[in-house]
């Protein structure tokens, strides 16, 4: 409990105070905000892929693209949702038809790496041939080795 001191006159004296101290309850507030800004962008992936590596920049972009995931199994997700590959393009146009350039939407394609280049060329096609120009293939940036990049410096 907190005391302030108080004059009365000559003499000092202890009293407790009445006010509550929110401070504490500040602090747990922003490190819970820190937590949830962290670990919101965590959650926008949905299903399990395990992506190839490639040396290829980061792409920046301010439109959210629509994502097609296709799994180990050559399951076909958009999102989260799993659509059969003769039903792909009719759902792709279905969710871009409100828009004003729908065949310019991106649409970003994460294969799992131990599908063959058959199977993930497969489902681009299926949506390049429902007219949409700007299709793109997702891999992950390769890690890099601190053995190797010594080797390199000398």
């Amino acid at each position: 409990m907190a005391l302030k001191r108080t004059k009365s006159g000559k003499k000092s004296k202890l009293t407790p105070m009445s006010e509550m101290n929110v401070t504490p309850m500040i602090d747990v507030m922003l490190v819970l905000l820190v937590i949830f800004m962290v670990t919101a962008p965590l959650l926008t992936v949905g299903v399990k892929v395990n992506l190839p590596s490639a040396n290829a920049p980061n792409v920046s972009e301010n439109e959210t693209p629509i994502v097609v995931h296709v799994n180990s199994e050559g399951r076909v997700f958009i999102g989260d949702v799993e659509v059969t590959s003769d039903t792909l393009s009719d759902k792709l146009i279905a969710i871009t038809k409100e828009k004003e350039n729908a065949k310019e939407t991106k649409i970003f394609v994460r294969g799992d790496r131990s599908l063959s280049y058959g199977e993930v060329m497969g489902v681009m096609g299926r949506i390049s041939s429902a007219g949409f120009k700007k299709v793109v293939l997702v891999t992950e940036l390769p890690k890099k080795d601190s053995n190797t990049n010594a080797s390199q410096e000398r």
